[in-house]
Parts: structure tokens; sequence; C-alpha cells
């Protein structure tokens, strides 16, 4: 378990700061255990782009800043702002963004 103090949260809750840096939050409503599988799949997909450039496999890597991009828009953390979505359309983008995660991790 980290032991490191969350980050500090704006008062909206929109954004975590982060070495005085503001990166939008995680979607509040994703449920834990969905959050930490599609946080799995991030740190997969961020190591997997750490391999392709190392490699210099630039189809690797655009496989993985794809999966990148997939977690963190499931995440809430990209695409349209989570507090500007229905309810309906924040767990749709979740559950869609995961379902193809997991696809993808089986191929």
């Amino acid at each position: 378990m980290s032991t490191r103090e969350p980050p500090e949260k704006t008062p909206d809750g929109h954004f975590v700061v982060i070495d005085g840096r503001k990166w939008r939050a995680t979607d509040p409503s994703v449920p834990d255990e969905i959050g930490a599988r599609l946080r799995r799949h991030l740190m997969a997909a961020r190591r997997a782009v750490r391999t392709a450039t190392t490699a210099n496999d630039a189809k690797a890597e655009r496989e993985a800043r794809a999966r990148v991009q997939r977690a963190k828009a499931a995440l809430g953390e990209r695409g349209t702002p989570w507090w500007e979505l229905s309810d309906d359309e924040r767990r749709k983008r979740w559950e869609d963004g995961l379902a193809a995660l997991d696809e993808e991790t089986r191929d």
C-alpha cells in the first residue's frame, strides 16, 4: 500500500494538483473495483509504451499509446469532462472502455 497522501484537489473536485500543475481528476462515479482494473490497464499500457520506444517499434508504440488513451478516457481523465456528462453517459464510458481494454489483452 502506498503511504503517500492523496493529491490536492481543486475546490470543485474536477482537478488534482500535482507539483503545481492541474490534471483532470478521475471520474468519482467509477466504482473502486472498476477504477483499479482501469488503472492496471493504464500502467500496463504505459510500460508497453516504454518498451516500444526503447525498441524503436513505432507500430507497438502507437498501439500502446492508444491503450493509454482508452484507459484515461474510461477513467474520465480525457475526452468530454465527466462533470458535463449524464450519469448514464459516464457509466457507458467506463463500461465500454473497460470492455475494449479487456478484449485487447485477451488477443
